[in-house]
């Protein structure tokens, strides 16, 4: 070893390493000890800001002068900047099989599903564990129909996520930091449903009240970032939005944002829209009656409803039908609402809604064509449709 030049023996150099650990060493533990004489825990810092040890003088009992080590620290303890919460990425992207499924189009005749209200979110149970407020077993039912329908379009009424976080309600511990989790779904479902639906199959996701959380919970918690892109790409989604976090663009799913005006027309006799009416005793379906214009498909509430109505137009009669296909969501109180609660740990108790789950097929002539509306309802996990019994 050669410093300053000069050649240094070996043996030499390891006792200087040596002394210099042993010193810095002790330099670290006069520290550990002032934090203690401090009461200061170490566990509690975040982290050090600066340090100076030095020599100083001290009279001892006799008056006469002693050196002794000095040390000043400046910390940061470790929530000082607030609880450190993960921070909301967008969900990697998935890559599935390729799909050579075909829409079936019979005589002209074209199908359309319909899925509504799958509220994907998440709880943590006694283990920390996220346990879902959406049922995979009935969102299995509906992919299960999707692929033996082979649809040209699929329409989500939308609140296909439940958002708790962004909710203007109190939240329960139990479910916070659940988004990221309820992001990675949706981008998964995005990609099951073009790989059961196929290539050519148009999917449509209407923003409902709930996908209208995160929009309006960045208007009033960060103004700035709204409607923030990347850098570079001015004709993207906002980095805060579902399109961007999810990935539609990569699955082919068009976004319908601005709920409650948002739709999608089946054919120029019925569309589809989220929905903002409620009516108790199944008559929701009659307040869209009173005021359509057309046949139309609403979610929102959760429940299965179907009801006609026939006026008299200059050509004579002409029949309108509203129709609810209920929802993909649990019913047993998981979902966050008016008339759940919470146990102690504030987990949901079990309390069953008065919600019913189910999908619709609709099948339609394109433009001013005829259509039928067939409700297909799901309980437990099982569903019969057209003579097919399908089973999570």
């Amino acid at each position: 070893p050669v410093t300053g030049g000069e050649r240094v023996p070996v043996g030499v150099l390891a006792d200087q390493i040596e002394a210099q650990s042993q010193t810095t060493k002790q330099r670290i533990g006069k520290l550990a000890d002032l934090l203690e004489r401090s009461g200061i825990d170490v566990d509690d810092v975040g982290r050090v800001d600066k340090i100076k040890v030095w020599q100083g003088f001290l009279k001892d009992a006799d008056g006469q002068a002693q050196t002794v080590d000095m040390a000043g620290i400046v910390l940061t303890p470790h929530w000082a900047d607030g609880p450190a919460w993960p921070v909301i990425q967008p969900a990697r992207p998935i890559k599935m099989p390729p799909s050579k499924v075909k829409p079936a189009v019979v005589d002209g005749w074209e199908r359309c599903v319909v899925l509504p209200d799958i509220q994907v979110g998440y709880f943590r149970g006694p283990g920390d564990e996220l346990v879902p407020t959406h049922d995979e077993a009935a969102l299995a039912i509906a992919l299960a129909i999707v692929r033996s329908v082979r649809p040209s379009l699929i329409v989500l009424v939308g609140d296909n996520a439940d958002f708790p976080e962004f909710g203007k309600y109190r939240l329960s511990p139990a479910y916070a930091r659940t988004t990221q989790a309820t992001i990675d779904r949706l981008a998964l479902l995005c990609a099951e449903l073009r790989t059961a639906a196929g290539p050519e199959c148009r999917i449509v996701w209407l923003a409902g009240n709930h996908e209208e959380r995160l929009p309006n919970y960045v208007l009033d918690n960060a103004v700035a970032a709204f409607g923030l892109r990347r850098g570079g790409v001015p004709e993207s989604w906002p980095v805060l939005s579902m399109p961007h976090l999810c990935g539609f663009d990569d699955h082919g799913v068009e976004y319908v944002p601005g709920y409650p005006a948002g739709s999608c027309w089946i054919n120029e006799r019925i569309r589809v829209v989220h929905g903002d009416k409620v009516a108790s005793g199944g008559s929701t379906a009659h307040k869209y009656l009173a005021t359509e214009k057309t046949s139309v498909i609403y979610g929102h509430i959760h429940r299965i409803e179907y009801a006609e109505r026939t006026r008299e137009d200059h050509d004579g009669p002409r029949t309108m039908m509203a129709a609810s296909p209920g929802c993909l969501a649990r019913t047993d109180g998981a979902v966050p609402s008016t008339k759940g609660g919470i146990d102690l740990d504030g987990r949901p108790v079990v309390r069953h809604e008065d919600w019913q789950q189910g999908c619709a097929v609709v099948e339609y002539e394109p433009g001013d064509g005829r259509f039928t509306y067939e409700q297909v309802a799901i309980r437990n996990g099982w569903a019969r449709y057209r003579g097919k019994e399908f089973a999570a």
